[in-house]
């Protein structure tokens, strides 16, 4: 019985942190289209667990980087792109040598555009980068 109720505890332990998942994002994006903290959140619901399986956090890290604007004539413009990235073995800091097939850009623009919908813009771009990315590693 002893036995019955430690194993029970031991896989209710396991179960919590199997929910989860280590991730690595690091975000070099335009603040005026979007913030850090919404970015790492796109592509944290666009990057399913089991990209973490083949890609582990420890080891490598996704990184995102948002550019354009809004100029003079009312015109946004807006390139997402998302890239994979190793990190070094001894302190983990990512290396700028993306993996082979592991970078997508998403551009896009819209005439006339506010402030409010430049931003949805480049939300909408960066997940759309992100699931390029996801595409060449598992099938979504």
């Amino acid at each position: 019985m002893k036995n019955a109720v430690l194993l029970s505890a031991l896989l209710l332990s396991a179960s919590v942190f199997a929910a989860e998942v280590k991730t690595n994002f690091l975000d070099h994006s335009n603040d005026a289209l979007i913030d850090e903290a919404t970015a790492k959140a796109v592509m944290k619901e666009s990057i399913p667990a089991k990209v973490w399986k083949i890609f582990p956090a420890n080891k490598y890290a996704f990184l995102s980087q948002v550019e354009g604007g809004i100029n003079a004539a009312g015109l946004c413009v807006v390139a997402a792109r998302v890239m994979v990235l190793p990190l070094t073995a001894t302190v983990r800091a990512p290396l700028f040598r993306p993996l082979p097939k592991m970078t997508a850009t998403a551009y896009d623009a819209i005439p006339g555009a506010t402030s409010d919908k430049c931003k949805a813009l480049a939300k909408d771009k960066l997940k759309e980068a992100t699931g390029a990315v996801v595409s060449n590693i598992v099938k979504i």
